[in-house]
């Protein structure tokens, strides 16, 4: 972590692992062993999802892990930094794939906020 840019990729790797973790649907299986979405009809009518964590103590704390983008962020973070200063010739490309992953999803992002 000698410079700015260095720590601005690190942050784009981690911003797009934990989101690959907590939200997206390739991850679900990772995640289906500690969740369950229950869906539940209101009293207006309207259905709703609601998320479930199974288990408890070990199961439940990764449940709640899982389910939390700031505590799953923490892990994903520890991971990226310990990766690269461990083994860089291993972890520099991963990093650098998700930190332009994470980058194109900030700028869709903007893009898709700025054109609606």
């Amino acid at each position: 972590m000698d410079d700015p840019f260095s720590f601005v990729l690190l942050c784009l790797a981690s911003f797009r692992l934990t989101r690959l973790i907590v939200y997206d649907a390739i991850m679900d299986w990772l995640r289906r062993p500690f969740h369950q979405w229950v869906e539940e009809e209101l009293s207006d009518g309207r259905k709703e999802m609601f998320l479930v964590l199974k288990g408890s103590g070990l199961r439940r704390w990764f449940g709640e892990l899982l389910s939390c983008y700031w505590c799953t962020g923490i892990w994903c973070a520890a991971f990226c930094y310990a990766g690269i200063m461990l083994w860089p010739a291993v972890f520099q490309p991963f990093i650098v794939l998700l930190a332009i992953a994470g980058g194109a999803a900030l700028i869709e992002t903007i893009v898709s906020k700025w054109l609606s």
